[in-house]
């Protein structure tokens, strides 16, 4: 068995960093009512080995620290913690060796997003920040069970459908986002909340007035080009 003690000195001075980081941002998630009890869960792919940071499976968020966090290898094998990973570790694992650009996997049962994955809709792209967040709809993933790469695999076989979607409703279960790192990702998974919550506040005025698909793109190129610091 692999551990943490076979690697050079950067890659543990990472560990260490990526750790805080990823305990740090399970803060966030409580702050965005993203999850409740030990639901849910962050990781963050490190930049210096083929491994990855996640939390712990079913310990409360309270009682996580840095020290907690596990460390695992892209199968999702453990290297390194006392406590054993996240249920969802083996499909976090497989979007890592699967979109090789992605540094950050979120996963939640936030209320609205997983409403729209309850019934199998995809969340319809009806106000500009849709377009620049998530390039259109936010789309939904085929229905699997926990447990196995399964999950990982409905993620990554419908983002590469929608590519500019950093987040994906799977059927039945919830929200899975993504990222150029992990702090990205619990952006996008907030984001994701909050047009499931306002989408669906709209549903029950009327029918929602669509964005036409050369809008949303100008939208989406603007945001990710132009907006914000470079």
């Amino acid at each position: 068995m692999v551990s943490l003690n076979d690697f050079g000195p950067e890659v543990r001075a990472e560990v260490k960093q990526v750790r805080e980081v990823v305990a740090s941002l399970h803060e966030q998630l409580i702050k965005w009512n993203l999850v409740v009890w030990t639901a849910g869960n962050v990781s963050q792919r490190l930049h210096f080995a083929d491994l990855m940071v996640i939390k712990p499976s079913g310990l409360r968020y309270e009682s996580l620290t840095p020290e907690s966090m596990v460390v695992c290898d892209l199968n999702g094998e453990l290297v390194d913690g006392q406590a054993s990973p996240s249920s969802d570790t083996k499909s976090h694992a497989y979007i890592y060796r699967n979109m090789p650009d992605v540094y950050g996997v979120v996963h939640t049962h936030s209320t609205y997003a997983t409403a729209w994955a309850a019934t199998g809709q995809e969340i319809p792209c009806g106000l500009t920040m849709m377009g620049d967040e998530f390039g259109g709809s936010v789309p939904v993933g085929p229905f699997r069970l926990i447990g196995s790469e399964a999950i990982g695999e409905g993620v990554v076989d419908t983002l590469k459908k929608y590519p500019h979607s950093p987040a994906v409703l799977m059927q039945n279960h919830g929200p899975f986002a993504i990222g150029c790192d992990a702090e990205a990702a619990v952006k996008a998974a907030a984001m994701t909340e909050e047009v499931a919550h306002t989408m669906w506040a709209a549903c029950q005025l009327g029918d929602i007035i669509p964005i036409a698909q050369d809008d949303i793109d100008k939208l989406n190129e603007r945001y990710q080009n132009v907006y914000g610091q470079h």
